[in-house]
């Protein structure tokens, strides 16, 4: 048998049992990751993993991330590891210190593994953009993976590892999810602390994390939640013991449908498999109720998210100058380098980002965009809040459509992208918990299904996907186990 192919509770049990060691798990997965045919890494961390799993030899029964190795985005911060977060502009970084999610886990004596790929500083959502290239979906090497944790959802559906870490900040861990197969979890905002992830934006970042079960998220969150020191917008927030109580009875759960976004889908495959969910629920005892949002509200979703992100953005990266760190050219001047450096360092796509930034945050033109983005967010946030004040969740589908094909052409305007192409970027704009899962496979790629709750409501959302995820089977997902 082969252990990786398995989920974290079911490799757990092989290691306590001594079925197999970190060792063997770690030396498997090196196998696995050379492999390679999806150009999801950054850097393999071979003789690292390799030192660690031959310390691990007695293991902990009651510690079930015990020699499980883990991939890592690389715009999370590993202490003498490179991490460059797909950009040369970040070339030859080595951080000196972890991030806290990473120490977290080491504590727990899970392994790191890998430092995987992501759209250039986590900007974008096809895994398309990062300096090596693209980055392909195991199911399908011409599709898309989706983005920007593009790396993270690729090794864990590949099975070469059971966990990776990942950040949302529109969507960016539960459309991969998605478009992988995958269970992908953005918690509550604060939830865990983004202490030692690079900022993009951080108004909407969460540290998040891809795995085959949902049981296995409920795992991961246990660790890696909780306040930190290092980061004043972490949550005091007592952290639940999330494994409890998943396989309550949902009845008297209820759940909105928004019909303005599930209007907007155009795919019958998905639009089937949905309607065959809502009765799934219905007859676990939940109750489907049908909400609505302003539809020119919702139209505005994309370019609310768009002028925010690239704002912050423009204002978080702007320390990325050659100066102290990453890549550095010579110039006459100060300010000669600083432009040749960024000029060579930034792919033209991120320089448009930072400019559509500047232009946002001028003072003349502040109020026109800046600000108004930031009240029609209020605006969406009150929305969504008013639906989940009578609602648990609100559940869809977690994209239009399977994964696309790379030179897949969108219509920007149409409702099928502004809409349901883009909507679970409220769960960013309000901070809320919101996991996707899978439900189905259509022209042999799978698709899931979004389900996202009030703050800090990860228990009642893990109960209510894992209800669904034993109706329909679909656990421990990897283009190794499909059948």
């Amino acid at each position: 048998m082969n252990y990786l192919d398995l989920t974290i509770k079911e490799i757990h049990e092989a290691l306590v049992n001594k079925k197999v060691t970190p060792l063997e798990l770690v030396s498997e997965a090196l196998k696995r990751a050379k492999e390679n045919k999806c150009n999801a890494y950054e850097y393999i961390m071979e003789k690292e993993a390799l030192a660690m799993a031959k310390t691990l030899t007695e293991p902990e029964k009651d510690n079930l991330l015990w020699g499980i190795p883990f991939a890592i985005k690389d715009n999370i911060s590993t202490k003498d590891i490179p991490t460059c977060a797909s950009s040369d502009i970040l070339k030859g970084y080595v951080p000196i210190y972890n991030a806290t999610i990473i120490d977290k886990l080491i504590a727990k004596k899970a392994i790191p593994f890998a430092k995987v790929t992501l759209d250039e500083l986590a900007m974008g959502g096809t895994g398309a953009t990062g300096h090596l290239g693209k980055t392909t979906n195991p199911y399908n090497h011409e599709r898309m993976v989706g983005g920007s944790s593009c790396g993270s959802a690729a090794v864990v559906a590949n099975a070469v590892v059971p966990f990776a870490l990942g950040s949302d900040t529109g969507d960016s861990i539960r459309k991969p999810a998605s478009y992988a197969g995958l269970v992908g979890l953005k918690p509550t905002w604060g939830r865990i602390s983004r202490y030692g992830l690079f900022p993009f934006t951080p108004s909407l970042d969460s540290l998040g994390f891809f795995t085959r079960s949902v049981y296995d998220a409920a795992v991961i969150l246990n660790v890696v939640a909780g306040y930190d020191i290092h980061d004043f917008t972490s949550s005091k927030n007592p952290v639940d013991d999330y494994t409890t109580d998943l396989d309550k009875p949902i009845k008297g759960t209820k759940i909105a449908v928004i019909k303005e976004i599930l209007d907007s889908i155009s795919d019958v495959n998905i639009q089937n498999k949905f309607q065959e969910t809502l009765k799934i629920y219905e007859e676990l005892g939940a109750s489907i109720n049908y909400v609505s949002m302003d539809r020119h509200l919702l139209k505005t979703l994309f370019p609310t998210y768009y002028i925010i992100s690239c704002a912050e953005a423009t204002s978080n990266n702007a320390n990325l100058d050659g100066v102290k760190f990453g890549l550095n050219i010579e110039g006459d001047t100060f300010n000669d380098s600083l432009i040749k450096t960024r000029s060579k360092g930034f792919s033209e796509r991120i320089k448009r980002r930072f400019v559509i930034g500047s232009y946002s945050l001028m003072a003349e033109n502040q109020n026109e965009l800046y600000l108004r983005a930031t009240r029609n967010r209020h605006k969406i946030v009150d929305e969504i809040n008013k639906i989940l004040k009578d609602n648990d969740v609100i559940f869809l589908p977690a994209s239009p459509t399977v994964a696309p094909k790379f030179d897949n052409k969108v219509d920007q305007l149409e409702d099928e992208y502004l809409i349901a192409d883009n909507y679970m970027v409220i769960a960013n704009f309000a901070g809320l918990p919101s996991l996707t899962l899978p439900v189905g496979f259509t022209e042999g790629l799978p698709f899931g299904f979004n389900l996202t709750a009030g703050a800090f409501k990860e228990k009642k959302l893990f109960n209510i996907a894992k209800a669904l995820e034993d109706k329909l089977g679909f656990y421990n997902l990897s283009v190794r186990t499909k059948k």
